[in-house]
């Protein structure tokens, strides 16, 4: 089969090549699931108003819980398919899949009953003022409804590229964009549904990107494919992917936790448009960030394979040339947001006040830029490796040890400016924190297998 030949090839393709091959469908479709977010925001901003952008920024927390969650299965479920495909086990990783797609059928039909119940107080406890909550609400009804459709999208994805096709998790992907500004054009500004029809947009591109997926699992010739008897969760199997998507889980977790943090703290210190100007750095500052995560997503079937192969050579290959593209990326990243910031804050809205506030969240968010690519690459490979508890150390460290404390006592002495600056401080500290662990590793690694 050509699919079994590709996924030998992880094997035994040079790692560069390999890496090229199986990063940049990923980065490509990374950076296209974060455009469409932008895209949102920038219709939103320029028809709706900046209120609009501010009551967008409170859904971050639902839609860093909801990715938890899917992270937790597409991620645990992907990296044990890549290590079972490298160990030839192809039943058990054929069982993984059938289990996925039970997994993301309950968490998020469960996610989106709890959250419509309870919508309201949640998004006061998210940051949301009598000002911005009506925006907020109208989002994340539409978008909770359809929670399951994105549960099983990202999920599909996910497993698509431990299957070695990353050409088509990219094509999924680019889709959903490109099918998502057409209908924002169509529901928000020809329609007038402003922020709801922003929702539906995103709802309806991923469901006819899911139906895409479903029909490549559903062929008889893949070496994957959904068929009777895979679906019914075994606890082996299911013990397996959470024990790996546990660190992405709780990387999640935290982040829902921090937005709630730094909304609330905005909010008190800034007021509604300074939490507007931190939706707008952040969803820059995301397009890079996807940048990395896309370099992780090619890094982990190749790391994951080859783990399982026992080819360490191959291994740290792979990890040395993932650290050193994912820097150049965030470096661009920083210079961009350093010299054009109000270009980019134009983008989303014509409300001064609010470009004022966009130009200093930008350039502070982005600060320590060039040293976060390779926190990103080391915590991603200790979870491909399936090192969870060191995954799970670094990827908890910058937001809760660094971050949290930060933003409890930097606004105390220096009120909004503080709630900013905690941001690239405990971005460089986890940097340096990930290099210690990193080196740690490395020589244990090494003695361990008679490599020095």
């Amino acid at each position: 089969m050509d699919n079994k030949k590709a996924t030998l090839e992880l094997g035994t393709k040079p790692v560069g090549r390999l890496l090229w091959q199986y990063a940049m469908p990923a980065v490509i479709a990374m950076t296209a699931s974060s455009l469409y977010n932008i895209i949102d925001r920038i219709f939103i901003g320029q028809v709706v108003g900046p209120l609009a952008i501010s009551g967008l920024a409170i859904t971050f927390p639902f839609m860093n819980l909801s990715g938890a969650f899917g992270a937790a299965i597409g991620v645990g479920a992907s990296t044990t398919i890549s290590v079972k495909l490298g160990q030839k086990d192809y039943d058990t990783a054929e069982n993984i899949l059938g289990n996925t797609v039970t997994l993301n059928l309950i968490i998020g039909f469960c996610f989106s009953v709890i959250c419509l119940i309870f919508l309201d107080p949640l998004l006061r406890f998210f940051g949301a003022s009598d000002a911005t909550i009506p925006y907020a609400r109208d989002f994340m009804q539409v978008i909770l409804v359809g929670n399951m459709v994105t549960h099983m999208y990202f999920g599909m994805n996910a497993v698509l590229r431990a299957a070695s096709k990353p050409k088509q998790a990219m094509y999924a992907t680019i889709f959903t964009v490109v099918m998502n500004i057409m209908l924002d054009v169509v529901f928000i500004w020809w329609f007038h549904w402003g922020i709801r029809g922003a929702a539906f947009a995103t709802m309806l591109s991923q469901t006819l990107a899911l139906v895409y997926q479903m029909k490549l699992f559903t062929n008889k010739d893949e070496l994957l494919h959904l068929k009777r008897g895979i679906y019914r969760l075994k606890s082996a199997l299911v013990s397996n992917i959470i024990a790996i998507g546990i660190s992405p889980f709780l990387m999640n977790v935290c982040a829902c936790i921090i937005v709630i943090f730094i909304n609330n703290q905005l909010v008190r210190y800034g007021g509604d448009l300074s939490v507007g100007a931190y939706g707008i750095s952040n969803g820059i500052a995301t397009v890079f960030v996807m940048f990395v995560m896309g370099v992780n997503q090619g890094m982990q079937p190749i790391a994951g394979y080859n783990y399982g192969s026992l080819q360490f050579d191959r291994l740290f290959r792979v990890l040395k040339l993932s650290i050193i593209t994912a820097t150049i990326i965030m470096t661009t990243g920083w210079a961009i947001g350093m010299l054009f910031p109000q270009m980019l804050a134009r983008m989303f809205t014509t409300d001064e006040t609010l470009v004022t506030m966009s130009i200093k969240a930008i350039r502070i968010n982005m600060l320590m830029f060039p040293i976060i690519g390779f926190q990103m690459v080391v915590s991603n490979f200790f979870q491909c490796i399936g090192k969870v508890k060191v995954s799970i150390f670094l990827s908890l460290s910058r937001q809760l040890l660094f971050l949290l404390p930060c933003l409890a006592v930097l606004p105390l002495f220096f009120k909004v400016d503080g709630v900013w600056y905690a941001i690239p401080s405990s971005d460089a500290t986890a940097a340096l924190v990930a290099f210690v662990v990193m080196a740690v590793f490395m020589r244990k690694f090494y003695k361990q297998n008679n490599m020095i």
